[in-house]
């Protein structure tokens, strides 16, 4: 008996070609790339959790039940419950949402802008580019968490200033290393030869500097991602980043890191593992990509 399959779902041999040599390439990921593996599969499980939250978790992240409060891991609360009587579970699905929404949002942000700042200054150059290293210069002298208290005492608290003062420290970190490759691309002779065929300064810039940098920029991307994570739940656990009644990591930390250890310690210690798991996540996926993406390191 045959079976008639109809035009418009009918597979084209490309289309299965397609998925044949997607399947091949993460297989030689997998294989080459252990570690960045786990990583990409932990950054899925993470980002399927945050998407899912409201399907995902059994309860309110913020019900309280004064009569469940510090209750340990049991079949009714898988994670225990913490010091109001919320539940932990549901309180670390909703906050890996908030991680993503501002890791996300400050590693684009701040990646696009150091992507154009780094690029426009490589490829102008001259005085404007020894002003803009300066200015660079200035913002890197301070360490990430600490320009990012001084962005918080400035714009105040709340997710969105909490992803305003991640990002101020970003970009300039992004602009530094992608300046350093858009000034081997400027000295490539297709760029003079653009030049000579009359194309304007935004033309070269978009058509032929920044595809060229690509790779750099998505490495810088996935560690970025992780190090705005981190800084937020820094931020949060001081009281100076996401506020109550959002549910994020640093605030659980902060309401039972310390004065629960003895009595209630998984009220710490998950949200610390949610974290660390998270950055581990990125960083190795990251790593992993930097081997990929880089020639000389895939071909060694």
């Amino acid at each position: 008996m045959t079976t008639i399959v109809p035009d418009d779902i009918a597979i084209s041999p490309i289309e299965i070609e397609l998925h044949r040599s997607f399947r091949r390439s993460a297989a030689a990921f997998a294989r080459r790339q252990p570690l960045g593996s786990v990583g990409l599969a932990i950054v899925v499980v993470i980002f399927l959790a945050g998407l899912g939250a409201e399907w995902i978790a059994p309860y309110s992240p913020t019900a309280n039940d004064f009569a469940t409060m510090t209750e340990p891991p049991n079949w009714a609360h898988v994670l225990g419950t913490d010091q109001f009587g919320r539940d932990m579970l549901s309180r670390i699905v909703f906050g890996a949402r908030t991680a993503l929404i501002v890791g996300f949002t400050a590693s684009l942000i701040g990646g696009f802008a150091g992507l154009v700042i780094g690029v426009g200054s490589a490829y102008f150059g001259g005085k404007l580019d020894l002003l803009v290293q300066r200015v660079l210069d200035i913002l890197m002298a301070f360490p990430l968490i600490i320009m990012a208290l001084a962005m918080v005492a400035i714009f105040g608290t709340g997710m969105h200033n909490t992803i305003i003062a991640i990002t101020i420290p970003l970009f300039p970190r992004c602009a530094r290393v992608l300046r350093a490759s858009a000034l081997a691309i400027r000295e490539i002779p297709y760029v003079d030869a653009a030049r000579a065929c009359g194309f304007g300064h935004t033309r070269i810039i978009l058509r032929h500097m920044v595809p060229n940098v690509m790779a750099p920029f998505l490495i810088l991307l996935t560690a970025f991602v992780g190090q705005a994570i981190l800084a937020e739940a820094s931020l949060s656990y001081l009281g100076l980043g996401v506020q109550e009644p959002t549910p994020a990591w640093g605030l659980m930390l902060q309401g039972g890191a310390e004065e629960y250890a003895a009595t209630a310690p998984w009220i710490a210690v998950f949200p610390g593992l949610a974290i660390a798991l998270t950055v581990f996540g990125f960083s190795m996926f990251g790593d992993a990509l930097r081997d990929v993406l880089d020639p000389k390191l895939r071909d060694r």
